[in-house]
């Protein structure tokens, strides 16, 4: 039986029957932009494209965009966080490859070099040219799109502290924040036209210059 106050079961099934209902439409009304977004994105190159171009590849309405998403911005995030979130997934599953822990997150070092590095033919413009741009003007919300690759780095950070080749005294989630971003900063600032892109930064370089800063003796 229900209190006074309370709704019947039947109504609070229905209720919550409609709601799961219009959750998954939602969902799927989000991933056919974010496809779209990105099939546009597969074939410029870049990220320069129109919300109207989205809409038109998703074959939905305008105003279906704006219930989801703010703008282009908002759309470019949630693409963002998306690649960082399956790149993650890609790292672990390599690192997973590896028995010593250093030598996994040797491997995850490695990979989320290459990921962010500019490469023409790789055609990764989130990565090489939304992210820089994200984190001069939004740095929360790269703190949010960077959380499923900082708990990989902390993970694999954990592990080498754990195995006793961490230097005494340091904070693994602190190291393994620091590692990250100093990967990323360095990978995307590889294209930069100067002396050192004559002979460019090699994923092995970046692996040597960080792990000094954490490995212990």
């Amino acid at each position: 039986m229900t209190g006074p106050s309370e709704e019947p079961a039947w109504k609070q099934r229905a209720v919550e029957r409609s709601i799961r209902t219009a959750k998954i439409r939602a969902e799927q009304r989000v991933q056919r932009f974010l496809d779209a977004a990105q099939s546009i994105i597969a074939e410029k190159g870049s990220t320069d494209f129109t919300v109207q171009e989205v809409v038109d590849r998703s074959k939905q309405s305008l105003r279906s965009f704006y219930l989801q998403f703010d703008g282009k911005h908002e759309l470019l995030l949630a693409l963002f966080e998306d690649a960082l979130s399956r790149s993650a997934d890609q790292i672990r599953a390599a690192a997973s490859g590896q028995d010593a822990p250093l030598d996994q997150l040797r491997v995850a070092v490695e990979l989320l070099f290459e990921f962010c590095r500019p490469d023409p033919s790789a055609q990764r413009p989130l990565f090489t040219d939304f992210a820089p741009q994200l984190l001069l003007t939004h740095p929360a919300e790269v703190k949010v799109a960077h959380s499923s690759m900082l708990a990989l780095f902390t993970e694999l950070m954990e592990k080498v502290a754990a195995s006793g080749e961490l230097r005494p005294g340091a904070n693994p989630r602190r190291l393994a924040a620091m590692t990250m971003q100093t990967v990323m900063f360095i990978a995307q600032s590889a294209g930069a036209p100067d002396d050192a892109t004559i002979k460019p930064i090699s994923a092995e370089e970046v692996w040597t210059f960080c792990s000094r800063g954490f490995a212990g003796n």
